[in-house]
């Protein structure tokens, strides 16, 4: 959901396909840092990887779209995104394990 201002969104997202083994948590939390948003990724025991990102609404859309694409070992077949309510207590992005 949007903040107070309108411009900022928080996301949680469950990527599915070859998404573990391949780099894919280290390269989105590259890609988070890079684009300064504030969040987590984790790899999940069904093989998914889990995100939780926040920030401007415009670089959360470019980084849904990453989030399609991945690292090139990657063969993502589906990202859920879903809005939720921000968490004031999340300082930079990491790799959660």
């Amino acid at each position: 959901m949007a903040d107070d201002s309108g411009s900022t969104r928080a996301i949680s997202a469950a990527v599915r396909g070859r998404v573990q083994g391949v780099a894919y948590r280290y390269t989105t939390q590259r890609v988070g840092e890079r684009l300064g948003l504030v969040g987590w990724v984790r790899n999940e025991r069904d093989g998914s990887v889990s995100v939780w990102a926040q920030g401007d609404s415009a670089v959360i859309s470019r980084f849904i779209d990453y989030l399609e694409e991945g690292p090139p070992a990657a063969r993502v077949q589906t990202v859920a995104v879903n809005e939720v309510q921000f968490d004031r207590h999340l300082a930079g992005f990491t790799v959660r394990y």
